[in-house]
């Protein structure tokens, strides 16, 4: 098997001048090749025991990718930290993973036309060796850190080319934080070995993702729920075509089906999702031969080669026959080696029998389809009633107020719990109170105990370093307004 230094090589020999990435440090496959050679005889020189771990810290951009290749070729760990991670996040991995340097820019590295003949082939990563660490998302506290091998994002590329459709002819566009795992495979991964180029952006702004997407053609768009949802809240949409969109990969957190639509509706494209996370990589997928039920309102197919299992929440007992709930978990080639020297997380995230486990409350259909039906670290305890806030954010955001929802748990001293959310509104909307949401709900049929007992309204939901929601800082709040 191949490594991605090793793919970014023949592209640059069969086509140099072909765009690898556009936007953000725009390169040709030639100078992504030799920048990467100069950067890793750079890291070398700095950096001279194999396996050395160096934190790196960039914007979004080419220049992160050049310096993932680099690290690669120079057998040098690197430890991804995203761009919006805050000082104390960045302390914790940093010190987690014993980096000998945080990097926030890319090493002086001179010309690189001959750094090739100055590295050791030897040197490089093969393709089942550790090569990447990164952090979860830091939702819930000071994150864990993920060891990851380039076999599995290759992996993972052959279920994305057979979910989308993927061919060199596409043109991607990436707005999410490349140190995550959406981020590695739509913008680090998957464009590279298909040969198609990338568009990046420096940060992530709605004006200017709507812009490169005319003005590049973009047809494969990745990006998070909330990401998406911004877009078609943008004032700007209005002032865009789009139509070159056929695919736009969204996941990280719930997708809210009603907008999903919305954007489907809007611009032609598919919405196709991966259900997984940055450890086990997936379980499930959407692909453009699901119908819109399947594609909007679950998680879609149990990928056949991941061994999707059910497990029971309280005693661990396989319980996929009956169709669950029950904790998904699975196993193969797209699974991360677990986290770094953390022998405690480890035994939380692996069964004994060397299953992966996800956290997530699941069903699976008798045809395969698999839905998410809440978390088990993610519910409101009211009165001794578990309550999923997942189901809460999902009826919520049917309210044509909002765009995007949380619900989390506010203390109480009867209940011990109440059940909070938290609201993004839609542009020019008016703020619903407690009634009018329990109004909305009910004409819904929704059960009273899925109703929201206190709601805030915020100019912006809170974001982890990854993207999504910080629940964790939702729960602060609450606690702090209880």
């Amino acid at each position: 098997m191949t490594t991605l230094a090793g793919v970014v090589a023949a592209h640059a020999r069969r086509d140099p001048d072909g765009v690898a990435f556009a936007g953000a440090g725009a390169c040709t496959w030639r100078g992504y090749s030799e920048r990467a050679d100069a950067v890793a005889a750079a890291l070398v020189e700095r950096f001279p025991a194999r396996g050395t771990r160096v934190a790196a810290q960039l914007p979004d951009g080419a220049d992160t990718h050049v310096l993932y290749l680099a690290a690669e070729r120079a057998g040098i760990v690197v430890v991804g930290i995203g761009p919006r991670a805050g000082a104390r996040e960045v302390d914790h991995i940093v010190a987690r993973t014993g980096a000998a340097a945080l990097l926030t820019e890319l090493p002086d590295a001179g010309d690189g036309a001959d750094a090739r003949d100055r590295l050791d082939p030897a040197r490089a990563f093969g393709p089942d060796e550790l090569w990447f660490l990164n952090s979860t998302s830091g939702t819930t506290g000071l994150p864990k850190v993920v060891m990851h091998q380039q076999s599995r994002w290759f992996a993972f590329h052959e279920l994305a080319v057979r979910a989308g459709a993927l061919t060199p002819a596409d043109v991607f566009m990436s707005v999410l934080p490349s140190p995550f795992g959406f981020g590695l495979w739509t913008a680090h991964f998957t464009p590279a070995i298909l040969g198609a180029p990338c568009v990046l952006l420096d940060r992530f702004r709605p004006e200017a993702t709507l812009d490169a997407i005319d003005a590049f053609g973009v047809t494969v768009l990745a990006a998070v729920s909330t990401q998406f949802v911004m877009l078609l809240e943008s004032p700007a949409l209005a002032d865009h075509d789009l139509s070159s969109l056929r695919v736009l990969y969204t996941g990280g957190e719930r997708v809210p089906a009603d907008r999903a639509g919305a954007f489907e509706d809007r611009t032609g494209a598919r919405v196709l999702q991966f259900y997984g996370s940055n450890e086990t990589g997936a379980l499930s997928a959407t692909s453009l031969a699901d119908d819109r039920r399947v594609r909007l309102e679950t998680a879609g197919r149990v990928i056949p080669e991941l061994h999707v299992r059910l497990l029971d929440p309280d005693t661990g007992a396989d319980v996929t026959a009956t169709g669950g709930p029950g904790v998904a978990a699975c196993r193969g080639a797209v699974n991360c080696l677990g986290y770094w020297d953390d022998d405690a997380a480890n035994a939380e995230l692996f069964t004994p029998d060397g299953w992966m486990r996800t956290g997530d409350l699941c069903t699976i259909a008798p045809d395969g389809v698999l839905t998410v039906v809440g978390r088990t670290s993610d519910v409101v305890i009211r009165g001794g009633k578990n309550i999923s806030a997942a189901q809460v954010e999902a009826e919520v955001s049917t309210h044509p107020a909002v765009a995007l929802c949380a619900a989390v748990a506010m203390p109480d001293p009867v209940f011990g719990e109440r059940v909070c959310v938290y609201l993004e509104l839609r542009t020019g909307a008016t703020p619903p109170d407690v009634e009018a949401l329990r109004a909305h709900l009910a004409g819904r049929g929704v059960g009273k105990e899925l109703w929201p007992e206190h709601v805030v309204v915020l100019d912006a939901l809170p974001r982890a370093s990854g993207g999504k929601i910080a629940k964790a800082a939702l729960r602060e709040d609450a606690t702090t307004r209880a």
